[in-house]
């Protein structure tokens, strides 16, 4: 998977501080001076730099748990894979030819349980073994972007190389169909239920469909360069039937321990890229998945409050008052009832609800203006 050029947009994301870390150790490397060395020259110094971006998620636990993934699905090439986790809410990873493995935060939020992700992890980790990254240098075309990205390197910004080494070898689709089969054996293999994949590229396609309907590839470049929407979705659905092992665990307790430290500002992250109409449909699957999530039913609510269509008042009201009946809803989603019976002259309401919020969150960024709201009257 391949999505040119999002890291440069997204600096507003950016995490904490970008404090140096040392490389992870990999296996021996081809001679510098043939195609291969060349290139993975080139990752290594991207990887170098990435290590330095303030994009890198530096929680050892979660960067650990997505590793040991990595490694189930990988077997005997787990040494060879080193992965980074990105925050960035997108659907997407990668593996550079030199086993330098890209986890963005908006794959991790969107799927619903570890066979998901390893689905997309042993997709990527076939790329890697089936030596696509190098086919594709061979080719003229993209020998040509190989020589581009070497001549710019020493002088872009590390997120403006990053992004173009994510971007800058697409696969051709008999790579992506050849990856989707070698993938869906691993995930087998590695004991998890095949079944999940198909899933994972409907729930996708659901997404952005909500945004304005129409051909998904037209849209994405992710899908432009993957084989068409409905042949791979029936390839992987047929290809899962024939498997055995439908009845697996596909890990969903341990996936959604790992990651729920960070859902809360993933979603944040979510709502920042503006696109209103995926984010519903994605925190409505979300809450389908979970109905006692009512993180993430706040979070629709704020979804359909900044879309703010018809009757997406009403849907964010309710989503809030279902948020209240709910483990896990933050303390905002008494700030947002707030806000909404504010903007509808409801004074008493808007006060108790205020004042809720104030309460639970004292030292809250915003507590002096909810407190001016708090003093206006009728």
């Amino acid at each position: 998977m391949r999505k040119s050029g999002l890291l440069l947009a997204l600096p507003l994301l950016a995490g904490a501080g970008a404090a140096a870390q040392d490389p992870p150790a990999k296996p021996h490397a081809p001679a510098l001076g043939s195609e291969e060395g060349g290139l993975r020259a080139l990752c290594d110094r991207e990887e170098a730099k990435l290590l330095q971006s303030p994009l890198l998620v530096r929680d050892p636990a979660l960067t650990a748990y997505v590793q040991a993934v990595c490694c189930r699905l990988a077997g005997p090439l787990c040494p060879e894979v080193r992965v980074h986790i990105l925050r960035t809410p997108y659907f997407n990873a990668s593996m550079a030819p030199n086993g330098m493995m890209q986890v963005w935060t908006g794959l991790l939020l969107r799927c619903a349980d570890e066979a998901q992700l390893a689905t997309i992890l042993g997709h990527e980790i076939a790329h890697y073994h089936l030596r696509h990254g190098l086919d594709q240098l061979r080719d003229a075309k993209s020998r040509s972007a190989f020589a581009t990205l070497a001549l710019m390197v020493p002088i872009a910004g590390p997120l403006a190389s990053l992004g173009a080494v994510a971007g800058g070898f697409a696969y051709s689709r008999d790579h992506e169909r050849a990856a989707d089969a070698e993938g869906l054996e691993r995930l087998a293999e590695a004991g998890y239920p095949a079944g999940e994949a198909p899933r994972v590229w409907s729930n996708l396609l659901e997404e952005l469909k909500a945004e304005g309907g129409g051909d998904a590839a037209k849209r994405s470049r992710l899908f432009a360069t993957h084989p068409p929407e409905t042949e791979r979705q029936r390839a992987l659905e047929a290809a899962a039937a024939r498997m055995a092992g439908a009845d697996r665990d596909p890990g969903r307790a341990a996936f959604r321990a790992a990651i729920a430290p960070f859902r809360m500002g993933w979603m944040e992250d979510e709502l920042k890229r503006r696109r209103y109409g995926e984010s519903v449909a994605l925190l409505t699957r979300l809450c389908g998945e979970d109905p006692q999530d009512g993180l993430a039913r706040y979070f629709l609510g704020e979804a359909c409050r900044l879309r703010d269509g018809d009757g997406d008042a009403e849907r964010a009201r309710r989503a809030y008052g279902e948020a209240l009946e709910l483990p896990g809803a933050p303390p905002e989603v008494h700030r947002a009832l707030g806000r909404l019976h504010r903007r509808a002259g409801r004074m008493p309401e808007m006060r108790a609800a205020y004042a809720r919020y104030l309460a639970l969150r004292p030292d809250a960024e915003d507590a002096e203006m909810i407190k001016t709201y708090l003093k206006e009257t009728p």
